[in-house]
């Protein structure tokens, strides 16, 4: 895939979770997403590859640290 240099790049994910709403919160100031449903999802857009690339990085850790947070408290 050849990408032009004014063309916007998107990355689309649903997570469907009975947590999704509570993930939906590290994402408040990280993120455009919406919730519906018990489906949360997460778009994101950029005007370079590496600029979305460090972005959805961002995105995933602050996913992956809540659900750690979540199943922390579950197990108490």
């Amino acid at each position: 895939m050849k990408i032009q240099k004014n063309e916007t790049l998107s990355l689309s994910l649903s997570i469907k979770s009975s947590h999704a709403n509570s993930m939906s919160a590290s994402l408040t100031t990280e993120a455009r997403f919406t919730f519906k449903n018990s489906i949360l999802t997460i778009n994101e857009n950029a005007d370079s590859f590496v600029d979305l690339r460090a972005r959805w990085n961002t995105i995933m850790r602050g996913l992956i640290a809540s659900e750690q947070v979540l199943e922390a408290v579950e197990e108490v």
